[in-house]
């Protein structure tokens, strides 16, 4: 694969409900696709999923284009690629910044299994022809959250991730419980708490959780191994994992029972695979997170949780749980709780080239002029 040409659309989609978490307010979705051309004309696509403020991670969508445009787009255009696993290296000399290179190797994962003329799960190395899938209920006032519930379990979805917050947890749990005693149903705190609240985090335990997602520090890894001391129901990391070496780490301290993985939050698809693997040898469960992405990386979502230690159902939800109108030909679909796996070469989705002009606010043109 040699790099010719590569376009950063700056979009921005209305999304079809806000969605609120502890640390903010999302109504509109900005994003950085990714399109890559080799010299062959084969075109690959990618998708940044920083936001546009730095509450997630301290990327953003305007420092992610800032790195793209000045460091890893001109490392990346003239060379030839023979594996999408060799971007790593070649940007290593760019600290962090995982979600813009995330993006990138994103697009050559695509282009690379186009080329094999393979679905990119299979490249990736996935083993499932679909996959269960899970859904986020943002903070909302329980009646209209139960609400939310019962609309998503009649569609079919397997898992149901409620956001809590400091104030807003044991009251939420116990109400959601008493109306679904039964329910599959985990907790998201985004970091929203400290050590000192151990005694009300020891609480939550009365609810038959599957997990607590991100309960203490997004920089955390010891405090997270005291407080899964004190609890009965598993710890899941999410933002705390950047990386191979943090999940071994925390896997090593006993920071978690359980694994969320997000290619972007990692650096890419690559990296993503390893820590799958080393999860996998340590009998760690892992599950597939979501980041309110356009189809693109929804789809390589899908790829990626084809993988045998995707064991738990992901944030994966359709097209339309986010989206009047996604950017993808066809929409992402649920049936019976799951979505296939696509059989089509490469990324398995067309970009709606009409919607993708509709949702732009910017487009940025990089090519290879040798």
């Amino acid at each position: 694969m040699n790099i010719k040409r590569v376009t950063l659309h700056i979009t921005e989609m209305k999304l079809v409900f806000p969605f609120a978490t502890s640390y903010g307010t999302y109504r509109e979705r900005e994003s950085i696709l990714i399109e890559i051309e080799d010299m062959d004309g084969c075109i690959g696509w990618g998708e940044v999923v920083a936001f546009s403020q730095p509450w997630y991670t301290e990327e953003t969508v305007q420092t992610s284009l800032h790195m793209l445009r000045e460091f890893l787009v001109p490392s990346l255009l003239g060379r030839t690629i023979e594996h999408p696993s060799e971007l790593p290296q070649l940007f290593s000399n760019v600290k962090r910044n995982r979600m813009a290179k995330a993006g990138l190797e994103g697009a050559i994962w695509d282009i690379y299994a186009q080329h094999k003329n393979q679905p990119l799960a299979a490249v990736l190395g996935g083993v499932r022809s679909d996959i269960e899938v899970g859904v986020v209920i943002g903070i909302d006032t329980l009646p209209h959250m139960l609400q939310q519930i019962e609309r998503y379990a009649a569609e079919g979805y397997q898992r149901f991730k409620v956001k809590i917050k400091p104030g807003y947890d044991s009251e939420l749990l116990q109400g959601i419980r008493q109306a679904f005693p039964n329910l599959p149903l985990m907790a998201d705190a985004n970091s929203a708490y400290t050590l000192q609240d151990k005694d009300q985090l020891k609480k939550l335990d009365d609810f038959g959780l599957m997990m607590i997602e991100q309960p203490l520090a997004d920089d955390d890894i010891l405090d997270h191994a005291l407080l899964q001391k004190e609890l009965q129901t598993p710890i899941c990391l999410d933002e705390s994992i950047h990386s191979l070496e943090d999940a071994r780490v925390a896997i090593t301290l006993g920071s978690c029972r359980v694994v969320n993985i997000k290619a972007g939050r990692v650096g890419g698809l690559t990296e993503a695979i390893r820590i799958h693997d080393y999860c996998q040898a340590h009998h760690i469960p892992v599950w597939c997170g979501g980041m309110i992405e356009t189809g693109i990386s929804r789809a390589q979502n899908v790829a990626l949780a084809a993988l045998p230690n995707f064991t738990i159902p992901g944030d994966i939800s359709a097209s339309s749980r986010h989206w009047e109108e996604d950017v993808i030909i066809p929409d992402i679909t649920l049936s019976d709780g799951r979505v296939p796996v696509s059989s089509v070469p490469g990324l398995g989705y067309k970009v709606n080239r009409k919607r993708l002009r509709n949702i732009t606010m910017q487009t940025i043109v990089l090519e290879n002029h040798l």
